[in-house]
């Protein structure tokens, strides 16, 4: 069996270096009508890039910002199809530990835009959504809901996750561009909490915690 690995290695080895080989001969042998082609082509690409970050800031992605109700967010799913909805409670405080890296997530995101919503001043949306636990954040892909993320139980289930952490989960959305391991979770190899720690979640009231819309 250790063999049969070793032989599919280098194979995958010997086919790698035949591709690259080919590769390295055909840009050796382009001509000055070739380059000048590759060269128009990439200022194409990076013109069409621009122009498509300009029109992501147009429609406000780039920034966190609060919806004031229904209406503006049916407003924002028309201009972006890709859209983090993070629905708090003001009195919550993990609703503000999610606004914290939301606001660091959508500078670096431009491709969605990142939002959030008073549950408690929506209720028609929240309904809709079928959110029932604060804070939840619905991700939304080409006009349609395609994940949500409910409290921190897919973020550790512990308050102090990372950003990258957030950031990988909502990946698996589809709703942001992501280039790491999608099914590794970054905080992976992260040491667990002492067991006298407090969390929000085991430390505090039901106002500070999860809030089950249902209870």
């Amino acid at each position: 069996m250790e063999q049969l690995i070793q032989n599919q290695m280098i194979s995958a080895a010997v086919q790698l270096e035949k591709h690259l080989d080919s590769e390295l001969d055909r840009l050796e042998n382009l001509n000055t009508d070739d380059l000048d082609k590759l060269r128009e082509q990439r200022i194409q690409q990076l013109k069409k890039q621009a122009q498509q970050r300009q029109e992501w800031k147009n429609n406000g992605h780039g920034e966190y910002t609060e919806l004031a109700d229904e209406k503006e967010f049916f407003a924002v799913s028309k201009k972006s199809p890709n859209i983090v909805c993070h629905f708090f409670r003001d009195s919550a405080p993990r609703c503000r530990i999610v606004d914290m890296h939301l606001k660091i997530l959508a500078t670096k995101h431009l491709e969605a835009k990142f939002c959030k919503v008073n549950a408690e001043r929506c209720p028609f949306l929240t309904e809709r959504l079928r959110i029932k636990v604060i804070p939840s954040i619905a991700l939304i892909k080409d006009s349609k809901t395609k994940d949500y993320i409910v409290g921190f139980t897919d973020l550790g289930n512990c308050d102090d996750f990372s950003t990258e952490m957030l950031e990988w989960r909502i990946a698996q959305s589809g709703a942001i561009e992501y280039s790491g391991d999608l099914l590794t979770p970054p905080d992976v190899k992260k040491q667990k909490k002492p067991a006298n720690q407090r969390t929000i979640r085991g430390g505090y009231d039901s106002d500070d915690s999860d809030i089950d819309f249902d209870d």
